[in-house]
């Protein structure tokens, strides 16, 4: 399975995780959005460059021209609710793709807090056999609710590549992916960092907290 790190390259999409993770900043619920979202249209811009294309004949006002336009046929899913900016940065690239919504949430399954469950109770999704699948999750923390997610959506067809995208994982939730999917070629991960560990409560250290929470307000 290929994995890529975008942070093993410096860009200004380390800016923008920066700012997501400092407290003071990510106080402005508008400005976290706005950069989930932005860290989406950059990943997808360099997922795109790894996609296949054909030439067409576009006719401009003063002659034909060949052009090199997107042959893979798209679809972008996420999971409600922390992903729908970072989804939406990518539906800023893939305009024209269709799209999959799938609720997966995680519940402490004991009095402690240490024991982590997922649940998935709603799914929304176009047929995806034979197409490009990319499925957008801000925080990969155990790696459970995105193995959950892609099984979910594969109950409406195989898709030909499956692309999974994360703002910020754990080293323990990458390691999860890989064994799970790793035997699949078709099947990448990309990051937008890699963050060394998980506390007693399975939240990525360093991390920088809820995303759904920062995003859209604490929920009870």
């Amino acid at each position: 399975m290929k994995i890529v790190n975008l942070s093993e390259t410096p860009s200004v999409i380390s800016q923008y995780v920066s700012e997501l993770r400092d407290v003071g900043i990510q106080q402005d619920r508008m400005r976290f959005r706005r950069n989930l979202e932005r860290i989406g249209e950059i990943m997808a811009f360099e997922i795109s460059k790894n996609l296949c294309y054909k030439e067409v004949a576009v006719q401009t006002p003063l002659a034909e021209c060949k052009c090199q336009c997107l042959k893979d046929d798209v679809v972008l899913a996420t999971i409600f609710r922390a992903g729908l900016p970072f989804h939406q940065g990518f539906l800023n690239v893939f305009d024209r793709a269709e799209n999959g919504f799938v609720s997966a949430y995680r519940y402490y399954k004991d009095r402690e807090c240490r024991e982590v469950g997922v649940h998935v109770e709603y799914l929304a999704s176009p047929d995806l056999t034979g197409k490009t699948l990319i499925i957008a999750d801000p925080m990969l923390a155990k790696g459970y609710s995105l193995e959950l997610a892609v099984t979910a959506f594969l109950r409406n067809g195989k898709p030909r590549r499956i692309i999974l995208a994360s703002v910020i994982a754990s080293e323990e939730g990458v390691e999860h992916i890989s064994k799970t999917f790793g035997v699949h070629e078709e099947v990448e991960l990309w990051c937008a960092a890699i963050d060394p560990i998980l506390n007693e409560r399975s939240h990525i250290v360093p991390g920088l907290g809820d995303a759904g929470d920062l995003a859209f307000g604490e929920k009870l």
